[in-house]
């Protein structure tokens, strides 16, 4: 009987912390990054559908999905800081929690980034 209530407390503990957890992930703003649709020399960035140009400083789940073999998405910020969140051929998706400093940003495909870039700003 005893094990039995131990293993109740148990369960409803893993229970309880794998809720906090996921609600955790669920209250950062969400950010989408897209390049390489159907192969296309075309990058970008969004909030609720919109286009990034700028962003409160913090802390966002930012999603990538990379469609083309031939590019990947890479992000640059303020002071030298600066990302590679996929690479050539990866195709996939991919989702990160990533914290946003104030400054200028780029988001770029790094084979093609004379022509595949977006800049945005944190505030």
């Amino acid at each position: 009987m005893v094990r039995l209530s131990l293993l109740a407390v148990v369960i409803a503990a893993a229970v309880a912390a794998s809720i906090a957890v996921s609600a955790g992930a669920a209250t950062h703003p969400k950010l989408v990054g897209v390049v390489g649709k159907n192969d296309a020399y075309s990058i970008s960035l969004t909030s609720n559908g919109k286009s990034v140009k700028t962003l409160k400083a913090g802390t966002y789940s930012l999603v990538i999905h990379d469609d083309s073999a031939i590019h990947n998405y890479e992000l640059d910020g303020p002071h030298g800081k600066s990302w590679t969140f996929t690479s050539v051929p990866f195709i996939g998706t991919k989702t990160i929690t990533i914290n946003l400093t104030p400054g200028k940003y780029k988001a770029y495909c790094v084979a093609h980034e004379s022509e595949m870039f977006q800049h945005f700003t944190v505030r």
